[in-house]
Protein backbone atom coordinates (compact mmCIF):
# COMPACT_ATOMS: atom_id res chain seq x y z
CA UNK A 1 0.00 0.00 0.00
CA UNK A 2 1.95 3.04 -0.95
CA UNK A 3 -0.47 5.73 0.32
CA UNK A 4 -2.26 5.48 4.32
CA UNK A 5 -5.80 6.01 4.46
CA UNK A 6 -6.55 7.61 7.35
CA UNK A 7 -10.14 8.41 8.99
CA UNK A 8 -11.13 10.12 12.48
CA UNK A 9 -7.79 9.36 13.03
CA UNK A 10 -7.52 5.80 12.69
CA UNK A 11 -4.68 4.33 9.91
CA UNK A 12 -5.60 2.02 7.77
CA UNK A 13 -2.88 -0.67 8.13
CA UNK A 14 -4.44 -3.59 5.67
CA UNK A 15 -6.58 -3.31 2.58
CA UNK A 16 -8.46 -6.00 0.99
CA UNK A 17 -11.12 -7.06 -1.47
CA UNK A 18 -13.72 -8.56 0.60
CA UNK A 19 -15.29 -8.27 3.84
CA UNK A 20 -14.76 -11.46 5.26
CA UNK A 21 -10.41 -11.29 4.54
CA UNK A 22 -10.84 -7.59 6.37
CA UNK A 23 -13.07 -9.29 9.08
CA UNK A 24 -10.57 -12.38 9.83
CA UNK A 25 -7.57 -9.71 10.35
CA UNK A 26 -9.87 -7.23 12.74
CA UNK A 27 -10.35 -10.06 15.30
CA UNK A 28 -7.21 -11.41 14.71
CA UNK A 29 -5.96 -8.02 16.06
CA UNK A 30 -9.05 -7.54 18.23
CA UNK A 31 -8.47 -11.11 20.15
CA UNK A 32 -4.38 -9.57 20.46
CA UNK A 33 -5.92 -6.85 22.46
CA UNK A 34 -5.25 -4.20 19.36
CA UNK A 35 -8.30 -1.86 19.03
CA UNK A 36 -9.67 -2.29 14.80
CA UNK A 37 -12.21 -1.57 13.15
CA UNK A 38 -13.54 -2.15 9.01
CA UNK A 39 -13.78 0.93 7.02
CA UNK A 40 -15.13 -0.52 4.12
CA UNK A 41 -15.84 1.50 0.70
CA UNK A 42 -17.90 -1.20 -0.93
CA UNK A 43 -21.44 -0.59 -2.26
CA UNK A 44 -22.96 -3.53 -0.10
CA UNK A 45 -26.73 -3.03 -1.85
CA UNK A 46 -24.94 -5.04 -4.91
CA UNK A 47 -22.60 -7.17 -3.37
CA UNK A 48 -20.22 -6.61 -6.09
CA UNK A 49 -16.03 -7.30 -5.34
CA UNK A 50 -14.48 -5.13 -7.41
CA UNK A 51 -11.13 -5.39 -5.66
CA UNK A 52 -9.17 -2.31 -5.83
CA UNK A 53 -12.05 -0.10 -6.72
CA UNK A 54 -13.68 -0.73 -3.51
CA UNK A 55 -11.26 -1.34 -0.49
CA UNK A 56 -12.30 -2.69 2.72
CA UNK A 57 -9.57 -1.37 5.58
CA UNK A 58 -8.66 -2.57 8.57
CA UNK A 59 -7.53 0.45 10.49
CA UNK A 60 -6.32 0.91 14.23
CA UNK A 61 -5.13 3.99 15.80
CA UNK A 62 -1.70 5.52 15.18
CA UNK A 63 -0.23 4.05 18.27
CA UNK A 64 -1.14 0.69 17.28
CA UNK A 65 -0.06 0.66 13.86
CA UNK A 66 3.49 -1.12 14.49
CA UNK A 67 2.15 -3.87 16.57
CA UNK A 68 -0.37 -4.73 14.03
CA UNK A 69 1.64 -4.97 11.24
CA UNK A 70 4.14 -6.92 13.01
CA UNK A 71 1.46 -9.48 14.70
CA UNK A 72 -0.38 -10.18 10.52
CA UNK A 73 2.78 -10.07 8.88
CA UNK A 74 4.50 -12.82 11.69
CA UNK A 75 1.20 -15.18 10.66
CA UNK A 76 -0.55 -13.92 7.86
CA UNK A 77 -3.79 -15.56 6.98
CA UNK A 78 -3.45 -18.88 5.16
CA UNK A 79 -4.63 -19.61 2.11
CA UNK A 80 -6.97 -22.27 4.26
CA UNK A 81 -8.04 -20.22 6.19
CA UNK A 82 -9.48 -17.75 3.71
CA UNK A 83 -11.26 -20.36 2.23
CA UNK A 84 -13.22 -21.63 4.94
CA UNK A 85 -14.18 -17.96 5.55
CA UNK A 86 -15.26 -17.87 2.08
CA UNK A 87 -16.86 -20.91 2.11
CA UNK A 88 -18.30 -20.92 5.38
CA UNK A 89 -20.13 -17.60 4.65
CA UNK A 90 -24.30 -17.93 4.66
CA UNK A 91 -24.99 -15.04 2.36
CA UNK A 92 -29.00 -15.85 3.50
CA UNK A 93 -28.24 -15.60 7.05
CA UNK A 94 -30.11 -13.03 9.00
CA UNK A 95 -28.00 -9.48 10.02
CA UNK A 96 -26.45 -10.06 13.28
CA UNK A 97 -26.44 -6.62 14.30
CA UNK A 98 -29.90 -3.70 13.54
CA UNK A 99 -28.02 -1.42 10.90
CA UNK A 100 -27.19 1.20 13.64
CA UNK A 101 -25.26 -0.94 15.46
CA UNK A 102 -23.74 -2.36 12.07
CA UNK A 103 -22.61 1.47 11.76
CA UNK A 104 -21.55 1.76 14.86
CA UNK A 105 -19.27 -1.40 15.12
CA UNK A 106 -17.98 -0.95 11.38
CA UNK A 107 -16.95 2.61 12.28
CA UNK A 108 -15.37 2.16 15.49
CA UNK A 109 -18.03 5.07 16.91
CA UNK A 110 -20.01 3.90 20.30
CA UNK A 111 -23.00 6.10 19.52
CA UNK A 112 -23.59 7.01 16.15
CA UNK A 113 -27.23 9.23 16.12
CA UNK A 114 -29.04 8.67 12.29
CA UNK A 115 -31.76 11.19 13.06
CA UNK A 116 -31.76 14.84 11.74
CA UNK A 117 -30.27 17.67 14.16
CA UNK A 118 -32.45 20.12 16.30
CA UNK A 119 -31.93 23.88 15.32
CA UNK A 120 -30.81 23.61 18.74
CA UNK A 121 -28.40 21.55 18.86
CA UNK A 122 -26.41 23.28 15.77
CA UNK A 123 -22.99 24.79 16.66
CA UNK A 124 -22.54 28.61 16.72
Amino acid sequence: MSERTTYEGWISVFNFGTDFEADLVRDRLDESGIPAVVLTQRDHAFNLNVGDMSPVHVMVPPDHVAAARDLIESAPLTDAELEEAAMSADLYAEDAHDPRTEAALDSGIEDISLDVPDEDDEEE
